[in-house]
């Protein structure tokens, strides 16, 4: 772990993305952005004409290919250097060009939808009698056909394109207080000793057995919080405004239905999450009981709920050594998702450490013709490599999609991005436990493992609660003031974690310090991507190869189905309420081996 925390220029190349892989240089970029600009006029310039011909139709499907080629690797480049150090202002510029030319790109397209669905469905069905190579874009144009009850004028389409970059202004907002502005008060330890609080070194510090570090550590990050909670509660409303002012124009019942329909998944889904977590709510709170037994406490906080509970088993595991874990986690996927995974590995495709003013957390960018870039913050814990082997089951999912897709249908939909991610640390877990048969490590491991049903079962689906009441409460022209978000968040979180933990103030605050809560119902899919990739690797772990040729194929498939029916080809039905079921039924014998395992 670093022990200062050095500015971008300092940091060791070798740990760092090889952002040249995109443009050579920021010159090189800014060329291909007037150049892009060019293609969007030359886009433009079909409206009034697209559907006269098959042939126009043709063309101008294959130039919108080329132009989501260059356009990729072009607002990658500008998000990731901005990343690099969210304060440089030469990154920031480009990034906000980057967004002008999607807003420009949706306003010279905004004709496409409203012209393809005034075709006849006699005419449209002539189209692919006329011109063959138009039968590799039917489902994608179908896919357009199919919202014409969500769909405007040409003329209203492209004012709502020029709308959206009002409509991002919330998250960027959010992300420049967040990983820009605010700074904490150092954390101070039980001997008196000072620790930088970041977003990166946060839950680090919350996993130390110094309580009083802890405890410090918490009481300094919510403590500005609190300074920003008025700003923080315009920023989100404004988000929850600006997603109902669409869902509203489009015609749909709520913004859950208009989220939701852009990745094809029924809405009974997300209802259904959260009462299968409902009616699994005392499990929960068993292991919170736990949790407080083992630690020792008379009272657990929720600074507490990080930190290993079982004493002297701290894994710190260096990013080489983590490297060396995920290869052999993960060599139950087989040679060619193992020779992938070397590749990023080899050839930088990870940002591997925190540096100032460095975005918080962790992701992976795929960008079609180049290879994924990984954001990590890695800090030599085990939580680290689980973090590594999440995002680089994203990364490999990407790597094989572009691999196996044309540009048309690579790009997957988000509903089925957190299965191939969580299905490595499903992989992980199982090897782990499997290395080991000594009671206080094995105990340590199944907490890591508890820790991740809590994290990502039931925390997330907690946040997609939340953000649904928000969703809800805008709906209904209730204002979403500090004080009703702040009561709103401290009663779930006393729904969700029981009687047996301290109410403190502080974790009222918590909604401010989420970026998911910008991504548009993103958090549930953690949820039900978890469920499934317990399924999926216990069906990888038990049935080798058939198991491992249907997931590859799945992570091979991009968007050329919808992710029910891809998910349905790999073994798993999340359209039931199996996934999740099963998955905190094996929550609940984890409890009962970890009860064993620590009985005094």
């Amino acid at each position: 772990m670093q022990q200062s925390i050095p500015t971008r220029s300092e940091a060791d190349p070798r740990f760092t993305w090889a952002i040249t892989d995109m443009y050579e240089s920021d010159e090189a970029w800014r060329e291909e952005l007037l150049r892009m600009r060019g293609l969007s006029e030359k886009l433009a310039s079909y409206q009034g004409r697209l559907c006269e011909s098959a042939a126009a139709l043709l063309e101008y499907l294959r130039l919108v290919d080329d132009v989501d080629r260059g356009a990729g690797k072009l607002v990658s480049y500008a998000f990731r250097r901005t990343d690099e150090d969210t304060r440089n202002p030469v990154y920031q510029e480009m990034s906000a060009q980057a967004q002008n030319y999607l807003v420009e790109l949706r306003k010279a397209t905004a004709f496409f939808t409203p012209e393809l669905l005034a075709v006849s469905d006699e005419t449209y069905e002539s189209f692919f009698r006329e011109e063959e190579g138009l039968e590799h874009y039917r489902l994608a144009l179908t896919r357009v056909r199919r919202k014409k009850d969500h769909t405007l004028s040409g003329e209203c389409e492209a004012l709502l394109a020029a709308a959206g970059q009002l409509g991002q202004a919330p998250e960027d907002i959010f992300s420049l207080l967040n990983d820009a502005d605010m700074t904490y008060p150092d954390a101070v330890d039980s001997e008196g000793k000072s620790h930088p609080v970041t977003h990166g070194t946060y839950i680090s510090l919350l996993m130390s057995p110094d309580r009083a570090l802890r405890e410090s550590a918490f009481r300094s990050l919510y403590g500005v919080y609190g300074q920003f909670r008025n700003s923080s509660s315009a920023i989100l409303s404004a988000q929850m405004k600006q997603l109902q002012f669409f869902a509203d124009a489009r015609r749909y019942p709520s913004a859950l239905h208009a989220a939701l329909d852009e990745t094809e998944a029924p809405v009974e889904i997300y209802h259904n999450l959260i009462q299968a977590v409902h009616e699994n709510l005392p499990v929960m709170h068993r292991y919170v009981r736990l949790r407080k037994r083992l630690l020792g406490v008379d009272k657990l906080h929720y600074y507490d709920l990080y930190t290993p509970i079982v004493a002297d088993e701290d894994m710190k595991v260096t990013f080489e050594e983590g490297k060396e874990l995920a290869r052999k986690a993960l060599a139950p996927m087989g040679e060619d998702y193992l020779r992938i995974l070397e590749e990023g590995f080899s050839n930088r495709w990870i940002d591997v450490y925190e540096n100032q003013g460095k975005r918080s957390g962790a992701y992976s960018a795929g960008v079609f013709g180049v290879h994924p870039f990984v954001l990590l913050n890695y800090t030599d814990t085990l939580d680290d490599v689980f973090t590594l082997v999440h995002e680089m089951g994203h990364a490999l999912h990407s790597y094989l999609s572009n691999r196996t897709q044309t540009v048309t249908y690579a790009d997957y939909v988000i509903f089925v991005a957190e299965v191939a991610s969580t299905c490595n640390e499903a992989l992980l877990m199982q090897y782990l436990l499997g290395q080991t048969k000594e009671p206080r490590r094995r105990a340590y491991l199944i907490n890591h493992f508890l820790e991740q049903f809590r994290g990502t079962l039931y925390r997330q689906t907690m946040f997609a609660e939340f953000e649904l009441w928000c969703s809800e409460q805008t709906k209904k022209g209730e204002a979403l003031t500090a004080e009703a978000l702040c009561e709103k968040y401290a009663e779930l979180n006393r729904l969700y974690y029981g009687e047996d933990i301290e109410p403190d103030p502080e974790i009222a605050l918590e909604w401010a310090r989420i970026p998911h809560f910008y991504y548009n119902f993103y958090v549930y899919q953690y949820a039900t991507g978890f469920a499934c990739a317990i399924a999926l690797s216990q069906r990888i772990l038990r049935e080798g190869k058939p198991a491992v040729d249907d997931y590859i194929r799945f992570l091979s498939g991009g968007c050329s189905a919808d992710p029910v029916t891809l998910l349905r080809g790999a073994g798993v039905d999340i359209a039931s309420p199996a996934p999740v079921s099963d998955a905190l039924r094996l929550f609940d014998q984890l409890i009962g081996e970890m009860e064993e395992l620590t009985a005094e």
